[in-house]
């Protein structure tokens, strides 16, 4: 089961630095065009980094659910919630490459 942990803390990771990197350039779109557009993707990149720096701490941090993530959660429960970590990395990775290009 410890790569389905894996994969999941990775993943968070990436969504996290992959967020950071958007949320700037949003935030910089904002100050310069003062449109509602960029605005809105930077509240989303930020309600985003928050729910996957969360999820972060919780997997390597925190030391209770991180003993509880590791050992007691079924195999199923990890997989389904390391795909989830999965499809958003990609959709992040799929945006980073919109805005970035």
């Amino acid at each position: 089961m410890s790569i389905w942990v894996d994969v999941a803390r990775v993943s968070s990771a990436v969504n996290v630095v992959l967020l950071l990197a958007l949320a700037s350039v949003w935030a910089r779109n904002y100050l310069d065009i003062r449109s509602k557009y960029p605005l809105g993707l930077l509240v989303f990149a930020v309600f985003l980094l928050a729910r996957n720096a969360l999820a972060l701490y919780m997997y390597i941090v925190d030391p209770t659910l991180s003993g509880w993530f590791s050992t007691d959660v079924p195999a199923i429960a990890w997989r389904a919630m390391m795909l989830l970590h999965v499809f958003e990395t990609i959709g992040l990775l799929f945006l980073s490459w919109i805005t970035f290009d």
